[in-house]
């Protein structure tokens, strides 16, 4: 999917222009995290900025993370379930708001319909001014949760609404974009030279660099279920909410992981207390870059029942022989 996120609306609202001019210019500025959760555990970078100006897409590191066109950061969570309980947009500097909408419905996930929004790609949202010509503009935000209008002051942090599903989304995230001069800069290398990885200027505040490193794969979600498990089972949360018991039908491990590339092979074992392996999924090379990928594994219960004690699983991805990722998991019956 292509979607370049657009202001919010073409026009400038005056009276709040004429009220709030911006100070000498300058030529950082220092971010905030735009939402309130720990990247790396309770939400994770599904997409960067494309810095390639060809149909091709690169991101800040050279690496598959974004898409042709895509002019911002998506901060994605984990499921729908973590959606509805609720996570917090906040302010990534001072500054005044410019522009907002609110009351568009929250989409259902999956493929949207394009025409549906057209020109709203950005659904419920908001722009902010900083000083220095900057801007920041936050996306997909829940109906009803904007806690802002045009011309309100906000501080660094402050929460100014909540991640949702509305515009064009197919999985709850906030699209953060930002802008100098009106153009469209990647927070993660700022002024970086063309085609150069990794390099460029950070605008987050020391703080968050550390939980923002790059990561080129990530492991989405993963669990034990008592039943066979779908990505819509998945992306709803309610995987995660079916732990086996020792009368469960089935046991099955799932592992759904976003970044994997062309070439990755993966590999999911299931073992019983005694070590012994009692379900395996080995997938093949794939066979392009994979934005999100599930895979499962499992076994129905014996005649004899399932055995007391810890069943472990390992989740393995290798390219070229080496392991790029690798998740491990445990359940007790």
């Amino acid at each position: 999917m292509a979607c370049r996120i657009g202001p919010l609306f073409p026009v400038f609202i005056a009276a709040v222009v004429a009220g709030y001019r911006s100070p000498a210019v300058a030529q950082t500025i220092q971010l905030m995290l735009p939402i309130a959760c720990e990247v790396g555990r309770t939400c994770h970078i599904q997409n960067y900025t494309d810095l390639d100006p060809s149909p091709a897409a690169r991101d800040y590191m050279c690496g598959t993370l974004s898409y042709d066109d895509h002019n911002g950061t998506d901060f994605r969570l984990p499921s729908k379930a973590a959606q509805r309980a609720g996570v917090e947009v906040l302010a990534a500097a001072a500054g005044r708001v410019l522009r907002t909408r609110d009351g568009l419905a929250d989409g259902t996930g999956g493929k949207p319909d394009r025409e549906a929004v057209r020109d709203i790609e950005c659904g419920n949202g908001a722009v902010i001014e900083h000083a220095g010509n900057w801007q920041t503009q936050y996306c997909h935000m829940a109906k009803g949760s904007l806690l802002v209008k045009p011309g309100d002051a906000v501080k660094p942090g402050q929460p100014i609404g909540r991640v949702g599903l509305s515009g064009l989304s197919e999985y709850p995230h906030l699209h953060f974009t930002v802008r100098h001069d009106d153009a469209v800069v990647d927070p993660f290398g700022f002024g970086a030279p063309p085609e150069k990885c990794g390099g460029g200027q950070s605008l987050w505040a020391s703080e968050f660099r550390p939980q923002l490193a790059y990561h080129a794969r990530v492991v989405l979600n993963a669990g034990f279920a008592g039943e066979p498990v779908t990505m819509e089972l998945v992306e709803d949360g309610s995987a995660e909410r079916q732990s086996p018991s020792a009368s469960s039908d089935s046991i099955v491990v799932f592992v759904r992981a976003i970044g994997l590339k062309t070439g990755d092979v993966q590999r999911l074992e299931l073992k019983d207390p005694h070590g012994t392996v009692i379900a395996e999924n080995r997938a093949g090379p794939l066979q392009g870059n994979k934005a999100q990928y599930l895979l499962f594994t499992g076994r129905k219960r014996p005649p004899e029942g399932w055995l007391r004690g810890s069943y472990k699983a390992s989740y393995v991805v290798e390219r070229d022989g080496q392991v790029v990722l690798a998740k491990d998991l445990e359940l007790t019956l």
